[in-house]
């Protein structure tokens, strides 16, 4: 416990080194990370592996990240990873920690925000807390190069914010049928709230490359007929064995199975996230602000 109190110590420093939180002024020689949000219509999709593993693909290519579990009343990222976080989302929502208390560094390059589990309260927070606990987050988009965001699977009220305040999406979806017309729900969410978001879509537990393409092809041609938004093809993760054991011995398989060709698919989407690059900023401040700003405008409404 000693050691692990002080390598979360040491990664506090790292990312965030003052010891006061407040809410952060932008960095003028400094950009602000980019904030990818991860969802789904549905859960059962493989949407928290997903991005637990492509959180672990980016810090092992030497880029800062920060795993954000989102997902308010259902969190599971500290499952998947093997962790026993000392303190979570919740210490910090109920004041009795604050945001680099319960942070916990994984590795060289990752740190992990966990959510709470099990606590039915936390899955529809009142705005004015949950828009404290986003203040603090803010300082992070600022010292973090990555900060993947893990939400709650379809269109709960904390799920719906989380998204519409992202430049970036990522919705993540299977072949069935069902999975397919809940991320075409939460498409058409995006388009009627946030329309000039970059929003991709990864193809999870498919048979092959050629199923995934065929799959985000029907969706597509679906969203270009009825929507505004755009949504292009990122990626797929072929049905592996690796991943089922993984989840079940909880261990990422990235880390643990780097030869796996589920490995290799994370592998090359953090590639192409990398090629892809950052979109310019958008008027309104970073991801975490103009979340906090959406939150309080719904508390008012």
């Amino acid at each position: 416990m000693g050691d692990q109190a002080e390598q979360l110590r040491e990664l506090a420093r790292r990312i965030h080194p003052v010891t006061r939180v407040t809410p952060a002024r932008p960095k003028s020689n400094r950009a602000m990370g980019r904030t990818i949000v991860v969802t789904s219509g549905k859960g059962g999709v493989g949407k928290t592996n997903v991005t637990v593993n492509l959180a672990l693909a980016l810090s092992r290519r030497k880029r800062s990240t920060i795993l954000f579990d989102a997902d308010m009343g259902m969190a599971n990222v500290d499952v998947l990873m093997g962790i026993s976080p000392p303190s979570t989302i919740v210490d910090v929502i109920r004041g009795r920690r604050s945001l680099q208390e319960v942070l916990v560094p994984y590795g060289d390059n990752l740190g992990i925000v966990p959510g709470g589990s099990g606590i039915p309260e936390l899955a529809n927070l009142e705005p004015e807390r949950l828009a404290t606990v986003i203040e603090q987050l803010h300082e992070l988009e600022q010292e973090a190069e990555f900060i993947l965001v893990d939400t709650g699977a379809g269109i709960g009220r904390t799920v719906t914010n989380f998204v519409m305040a992202a430049d970036e999406i990522i919705v993540v979806t299977t072949p069935e049928p069902t999975a397919f017309t809940d991320a075409y729900g939460m498409i058409k969410e995006i388009d009627a709230h946030n329309p000039e978001a970059r929003v991709s879509l990864l193809v999870n537990m498919v048979d092959s490359e050629q199923e995934a393409r065929a799959v985000a092809a029907k969706l597509t041609t679906v969203v270009e007929r009825f929507l505004r938004v755009r949504v292009q093809y990122l990626s797929c993760i072929e049905r592996d064995q690796v991943v089922v054991r993984s989840v079940l011995q909880q261990r990422p398989f990235v880390s643990h199975y780097p030869g796996a060709v589920a490995t290799r698919r994370l592998n090359l989407l953090a590639g192409a996230l990398l090629t892809q690059g950052q979109l310019p900023p958008t008027q309104g401040g970073g991801f975490f602000q103009r979340l906090v700003e959406r939150v309080r405008q719904v508390s008012i409404s």
